[in-house]
């Protein structure tokens, strides 16, 4: 039987970090945190320890995150980035650094699925590459090399 109280204290700053790198935005990270913690805890009868209680964790956090996204698509929902709703002035550096943004992810889009999540961890949740090594099973110097990889691929894209 896992203890959850310790594995919260232990893994939950992990998972929101893992979390805001998906989906930056701070309120959802939280949220979503709360939510595959009582996951795990609803469906802690299930883990085998055929991998990290950690890897564990993300893997539920990922699949809640998917259907945020589901749920935002079914409902419209487009969010609005905080830089369109402030002053007019730098109006137009925010829309050149926002097109700029687009172009970056379209390149990041077309990499298979490990790449990208590999990439977004590395840059957007600032994982080291031993914690990114971690999470998929593997160690430090795979995760280096399959960064390094895909930002080769990306900028050849």
């Amino acid at each position: 039987m896992l203890d959850m109280d310790f594995i919260y204290k232990e893994h939950a700053e992990f998972v929101y970090k893992y979390l805001l790198s998906l989906c930056h935005e701070e309120d959802t990270a939280e949220e979503l945190t709360q939510e595959t913690f009582c996951q795990a805890v609803q469906s802690s009868y299930r883990y085998d320890g055929s991998c990290k209680v950690s890897t564990w964790l993300c893997q539920i956090a990922k699949h809640h995150w998917y259907r945020e996204l589901e749920r935002r698509k079914k409902k419209g929902m487009i969010p609005i980035p905080e830089a369109m709703t402030s002053g007019e002035a730098a109006l137009d550096e925010k829309l050149c650094l926002r097109e700029e943004k687009m172009e970056l992810f379209r390149k990041v889009h077309i990499l298979d699925e490990v790449s990208k999540e590999i990439v977004f961890l590395r840059i957007t949740g600032a994982f080291s590459f031993k914690e990114i090594g971690e999470l998929f099973g593997k160690n430090e110097n795979w995760a280096r090399v399959t960064f390094y990889r895909a930002k080769q691929k990306i900028m050849k894209g």
